[in-house]
């Protein structure tokens, strides 16, 4: 994750953010950050627009033999040289800062809320929704913060350079006040159909982010069915509406650079052609009116900075809509106002919606049928149902999701592998009493790891692909015992194993797990035949 060290600052954002409040509250975060790059900013900013000045007023001196002057207002154009280096030095690392600022409190913001967010986040959103959040989106906010202390110091550099306008000709002074707010004004209209372009590309790019994403969960399946090419042709078209609504984001952006240019540049002719004017009429030196002709070259840097600030802001209110839309999500899965602890030891668990108990201390096989999922979603509490199961005589409702999800641990056979090292993938967070090398022997899992060349010290790719169904099966289930739970909650565990290595599992896993709560859901003999209870009946849906 980008910036994984970055200190994340208090922010504190209402319960429905819009994009500009967003914005703007990422902004006050980090006021002295955003303060040196607007300093830094003008700091670089100001010496470019004194520059022409100090130069007019060197030649000016010439013309007069004043050679104590041109040795001064040499020094002086210098000194403009090296506090612009200087300047610009400072203002390249805080506006850096401020673009890891903006990008990387966006990445993490939303990654965390979606790993609060748990199970509801497939329901709420869509997976090519958070991949374009953390991978796309974070750009342009960062690059909003990056061009701020720019615009800053081109302001201020802007209110300094006709300041000096004035004071030489009021003429000019005043067609630079009035030309260059209005060459930046005239660029308003393009930047409307330039946000409305770019949120269809956004669209476009979350749907191909999503078709991607099912593509290689399911590239195995689709080889086994044939449906390569038609999922190849889907993802043409897609990555056609992309590259199409990427080409009309392309064409606004071009008429955007050339108003950059074109409408500055039009001020600049006319403060050059009036200026000549009042050469010719001697109503200005020779010196002046290059000042005022390198005055006016400059002020193209303002409009193209205050350009450059609207088109990126514009696009930064796409991406923040987004983001705000991640962030104002809220689990369906509240945390209760007063949690209750759960009492301590193995725990037993009653779902008053079905009548199903499980003793403490107990292996529980039961049998429901394809209603397993569902009864032993509430008793974890993975929904909420209008009668809460019971743990340990408490309603799961009335306990703090962190300490259930320790204490009670449910898991299921089609639970999806992370990519990274094996060792790290099975131990838990937590270590507690079961060791991974029993885990993996209860488990009967020891045949994959010995067969790999790393064995536990191996790279598992994403969802696991470097093994078979029935070995990924073995391999959760080892993941699961190593929590060492107080209660733990099985679903057809091993559903795609062979009837020899399964009766080595049941086993195994009675025998690890003797003396805490274990709920197997199965329909195998072989489990029934370990189990200290056995529950076999059909629950309402």
């Amino acid at each position: 994750m980008l910036s994984a060290t970055y200190p994340l600052p208090r922010l504190r954002l209402p319960a429905k953010p819009t994009a500009w409040r967003y914005l703007v509250r990422m902004m006050l975060a980090r006021p002295g950050l955003l303060a040196v790059s607007a300093i830094s900013g003008a700091l670089w900013s100001l010496p470019i627009a004194l520059l022409p000045v100090a130069i007019g007023r060197g030649i000016d001196a010439i013309g007069r033999g004043d050679g104590d002057s041109v040795w001064l207002w040499g020094l002086a154009a210098a000194g403009l040289g090296i506090a612009q280096t200087l300047a610009g030095t400072v203002q390249h690392f805080a506006s850096y800062g401020c673009w890891i600022h903006g990008a990387g409190v966006t990445q993490r913001l939303a990654t965390e809320h979606a790993a609060k967010l748990g199970v509801n986040l497939r329901d709420t959103t869509t997976t090519g929704d958070v991949v374009a959040i953390t991978t796309s989106d974070i750009n342009p906010i960062g690059d909003s913060f990056e061009v701020l202390g720019r615009a800053f110091g081109s302001l201020i550099a802007f209110i300094v350079c006709a300041t000096a306008l004035l004071t030489t000709s009021p003429l000019l002074g005043v067609v630079a006040l009035v030309g260059v707010p209005l060459a930046v004004v005239g660029i308003g209209p393009l930047l409307k159909p330039l946000e409305k372009r770019q949120t269809k590309q956004r669209e476009e790019k979350t749907d191909v982010n999503a078709l991607a994403a099912d593509i290689v969960s399911g590239l195995r399946i689709l080889r086994g069915v044939g449906g390569e090419k038609q999922f190849l042709d889907r993802f043409r078209r897609s990555s056609q509406r992309v590259r199409a609504a990427g080409v009309q984001v392309g064409r606004s952006e071009a008429w955007l650079a050339a108003a950059e240019v074109a409408l500055p540049g039009l001020v600049t002719v006319v403060i050059t052609w009036l200026g000549a004017q009042l050469a010719m009429n001697g109503t200005i030196g020779v010196g002046e009116l290059i000042t005022f002709y390198g005055v006016s070259v400059f002020l193209v840097i303002p409009v193209t900075t205050a350009t450059e600030f609207a088109g990126v802001l514009s696009a930064a209110l796409v991406s923040a809509r987004k983001v705000c839309k991640l962030l104002s999500t809220e689990r369906t899965l509240a945390e209760p106002e007063n949690p209750v602890p759960l009492p301590e030891g193995p725990l037993d668990l009653y779902d008053e919606t079905s009548g199903i108990k499980a003793e403490a201390g107990k292996l529980t096989v039961i049998d429901v049928g394809a209603d397993a999922e569902k009864v032993a979603s509430r008793m974890a509490r993975f929904t909420d149902p209008d009668e809460p199961a019971l743990a340990g005589g408490i309603p799961v409702d009335r306990v703090a999701l962190g300490e259930l999800r320790r204490r009670l641990v449910y898991a299921h056979n089609q639970d999806i592998w992370f990519s990274g090292v094996l060792r790290e993938q099975v131990a838990p967070a937590e270590p507690g009493d079961v060791e991974i090398t029993e885990a993996l022997y209860a488990a009967d899992a020891e045949d994959i790891v010995d067969a790999l060349p790393h064995g536990v010290d191996e790279v598992i790719g994403e969802r696991g692909r470097e093994v078979s169904g029935g070995q990924r099966q073995r391999l959760n289930l080892a993941r699961a015992l190593a929590t060492d739970a107080d209660v733990l909650l099985l679903d057809e565990p091993t559903s795609a194993v062979d009837a020899h290595t399964e009766a080595r599992i049941t086993e195994r896993v009675a025998k690890l797990r003797r003396g805490k709560t274990t709920v197997v859901f199965s329909q195998s003999p072989l489990w029934t035949h370990v189990a200290d209870v056995v529950v076999s009946t059909r629950v309402p849906a």
